[in-house]
């Protein structure tokens, strides 16, 4: 029967996984991976037609279709000279646990479902909760993305505003208020809409900072209004930290849930030489940080930390009759962090990473990037007909061409792809376009960088 067919253990289940582990360990360990770029919808039609039809392709020309036709159309988001966006640089072990991860049929849940992924995943959790300096008993979950991670931690936050209102005999606002830069991850403007909340965006200074002094005004014009500031630890664009010292200290004048929205740049505590530029993390109700990003995980992949779990658990703990042996114990069950019930463990391929080579590497890797960004800045600051935007701060570097308009970094972004060298896109800062390097992977090297600078001609 095709319903047993499709799950037994069997001579063509058997072909089926040997194909799959094939293609996956030649992907993996190849060190001659494309970029590759999209097609347009006309031209995969065309190449690979109907592809779900009744009695199936068999696995042998379904896998051929998505190597030599899907897969080359997709971009190879973790190649050295992925330099746009932010990219990701999963290590060789998180990439070999992911296919361990989807291979055992765990439910990354609760607790009862999955005691010993939890446990893992809360070892990693820990371990950032430390780096940041949170107290011992923060913890949280792995979640989707930032997106997810944003909007979970400021329902948590708007979530403990109300009980302290309702604590203190205080009506509740007629809407809430959330404050960030106006240099925030977009993210945090869609929770916001969301939670059918207002967003008050601060001004940034002329460096791209949140500083106290303007987030100081906000508090002190809208008061109880305020559930959330936003706080971003290594801006996308420019990989700017805000004040988060400064901001922190105004907890002491004002009561309000500090969020520090470290999706990109937060990892960068983990670089000794860049700990002092996050001062004021540890004072934080929440943060975030996406291991598929400089954590080098695959993706999907955000933790979110509470100094203070029960905060979330209040906020999002679903409650159903067939849920009651859940959410009747004390044990800790991820899904009562976030507004996912429904979970894989996705932390798992970082602990295994970490586990297999240890902090110490991390670390380095973290630093090595660090320093090349700087190299490269140093680089761009030297020739003439080039001009920094801004001095990084982290692995971001935003640079401008002297007489370049819009159609001119068009042309060379798409050269730099239809020829495989690089994926570096245009971007833009008030209004002038530009181009930037998002420096992730530790594979990525100076003279690849240089070379990308010479085609600027």
């Amino acid at each position: 029967m095709s319903a047993e067919r499709m799950h037994a253990a069997s001579p063509e289940s058997t072909a089926i996984v040997d194909a799959v582990l094939d293609y996956s360990r030649r992907r993996m360990l190849a060190t001659d991976v494309p970029l590759d770029k999209p097609q347009t919808e006309a031209e995969l039609n065309r190449l690979i037609g109907a592809t779900i039809t009744d009695a199936g392709l068999g696995a042998s020309r379904a896998l051929s279709l998505f190597e030599h036709v899907l897969a080359p159309a997709c971009l190879t988001t973790s190649h050295p000279l992925y330099l746009s966006f932010i990219p990701t640089a999963p290590t060789m072990a998180a990439i070999a646990f992911d296919l361990v991860v989807s291979a055992s049929g765990l439910y990354g849940g609760s607790w009862l479902e999955g005691a010993g992924a939890v446990h893992a995943e809360n070892e990693v959790l820990s371990f950032l909760a430390a780096e940041f300096g949170l107290p011992d008993t923060a913890g949280g979950v792995f979640v989707q993305g930032g997106t997810i991670g944003n909007l979970s931690a400021l329902v948590a936050a708007r979530e403990a505003a109300k009980a302290r209102l309702i604590a203190a005999g205080k009506d509740l606002p007629t809407r809430w208020k959330i404050v960030c830069s106006v240099e925030a991850h977009s993210s945090n403007k869609s929770a916001a809409k969301v939670m059918d909340a207002d967003v008050l965006l601060v001004p940034a200074g002329d460096d791209g900072v949140l500083r106290a002094d303007a987030v100081r005004e906000a508090l002190a014009e809208h008061g109880d209004e305020i559930c959330a500031v936003v706080a971003t630890g290594g801006s996308t664009n420019f990989g700017i930290v805000d004040d988060i010292a400064g901001i922190a200290a105004l907890k002491d004048e004002f009561d309000f849930w500090l969020h520090i929205d470290g999706a990109y740049g937060l990892t960068a505590m983990l670089a000794p030489e860049a700990r002092h530029i996050f001062a004021g993390v540890e004072r934080a109700d929440s943060v975030i940080v996406d291991p598929h990003k400089w954590l080098f995980a695959p993706f999907d992949c955000c933790a979110l930390i509470y100094r203070d779990p029960d905060n979330g658990r209040r906020a999002h703990t679903q409650h159903a009759e067939y849920l009651d042996i859940l959410t009747d114990v004390d044990e800790f069950s991820p899904s009562d962090y976030s507004i996912q019930l429904t979970r894989r463990p996705r932390g798992l391929p970082m602990w295994f990473s970490l586990a297999t080579y240890g902090i110490t590497a991390y670390r380095d890797a973290v630093s090595s990037t660090i320093a090349l960004t700087k190299r490269i800045a140093g680089e761009i600051s030297r020739r003439p007909e080039l001009r920094l935007v801004r001095d990084p701060q982290l692995s971001v570097v935003v640079f401008e061409r002297e007489g370049w308009e819009r159609t001119d970094y068009d042309r060379w972004s798409a050269a730099l792809l239809d020829s495989q060298r690089a994926f570096v896109v245009p971007s833009s800062h008030a209004g002038r376009p530009n181009t930037r390097f998002a420096i992730l992977n530790p594979l990525t090297t100076f003279d690849d960088l240089v070379g990308i600078l010479d085609t600027m001609k």
